[in-house]
């Protein structure tokens, strides 16, 4: 026979040894390199975001955080990459909202987003610019709306990619206002940025670092996708100022395979925690007009959810297909 005390001891030191595993687990973890899959092209604001993340990992953890340019396929390319890979912790994604609404673009895809990662932690959120091309004899929003009404699809408008932030983003000004534009994806946002330069496109929702066109005149400024104007750009005015509603935030995220042991996603976001509470990393985020977007994974799952369902509608409503 046992005594009470007996079985409350074995019962203490089972659960000790269930413990200490992770536990060590988690102090070993990184123990060799973290692949990154980024989406996009490198010179993307996803790619600048990442690189900046990784090297604040690499520096903070002790182990290289290596970028993984894999676009294409609306990031479909990279998430299967991240998706067949082993779930522990050494492969990770970089994602924007067009990731979220994946399944809802494509149809037989290898993998259900919603159900197959989990959140990891949060890296930024900004507004895109509304950038058009000085060869649109416009320079302010109403006037391009105006121009848009009276000569439907004129205008070409450039994405980093089927159901990037940028596209979305053109097809929900669509859906608010009826005009007409052409959707030109591109396999990144710094080539489609740089078509826009050239004039073969003459419209862009960008939040690459372009302050200095618009300064120059070499692209103008019609408005940012927040709800209110920004600090960095005072004197453009929110899309929402002329179409009431209009809500377009951006932001990236990191996630992982489901799976993944729990502690490693503790340690990768409490690291990138420290890392937007950096001045350095701030200040790096600044030149996209980005603010850090520190979230705890249930939290970062709760924006999933909420995107998943709004930008689900502006598929639906818009007939939105891949190309």
């Amino acid at each position: 026979m046992f005594s009470r005390r007996q079985v409350l001891r074995s019962a203490a030191a089972a659960a000790s040894a269930s413990i200490l595993p992770e536990a060590a687990r988690a102090a070993d973890y990184p123990a060799r390199p973290v692949h990154i899959a980024v989406t996009t092209a490198p010179g993307g604001s996803s790619d600048i975001v990442s690189r900046l993340s990784a090297q604040f990992l690499t520096d903070r953890l002790g182990q290289t955080f290596l970028i993984d340019n894999r676009p294409g396929a609306g990031g479909n390319i990279a998430t299967g990459v991240v998706h067949r890979a082993p779930a522990d912790g050494y492969s990770i994604l970089s994602i924007n909202k067009g990731n979220v609404l994946a399944n809802q673009l494509y149809d037989k895809l290898e993998f259900d987003f919603m159900r197959d990662f989990v959140p990891v932690a949060g890296i930024a959120t900004g507004p895109l610019v509304m950038l058009a091309h000085p060869s649109v004899p416009v320079k302010t929003l109403p006037e391009f709306l105006a121009y848009a009404k009276a000569n439907p699809g004129k205008i070409n408008y450039a994405s980093a990619g089927n159901g990037s932030d940028p596209h979305m983003t053109g097809e929900l000004l669509k859906m608010m206002t009826g005009i007409q534009m052409t959707h030109v994806p591109y396999r990144g946002g710094a080539l489609a940025l740089t078509d826009l330069l050239a004039g073969s496109v003459q419209l862009m929702f960008s939040n690459l670092p372009t302050a200095d066109y618009i300064a120059a005149g070499t692209l103008r400024g019609l408005g940012v996708t927040t709800k209110a104007r920004i600090k960095e750009m005072p004197d453009i005015p929110a899309v929402a100022e002329f179409v009431p509603g209009f809500a377009a935030d951006v932001w990236f995220a990191f996630v992982a395979r489901k799976s993944t042991p729990p502690e490693f996603i503790t340690t990768l976001n409490r690291a990138m925690a420290e890392a937007l509470a950096e001045p350095k990393v701030r200040a790096g985020l600044a030149v996209l007009t980005a603010a850090p977007m520190t979230m705890s994974p249930q939290e970062l799952g709760a924006l999933f959810a909420s995107e998943h369902e709004k930008w689900g509608r502006v598929i639906k409503t818009a007939n939105i297909k891949p190309e």
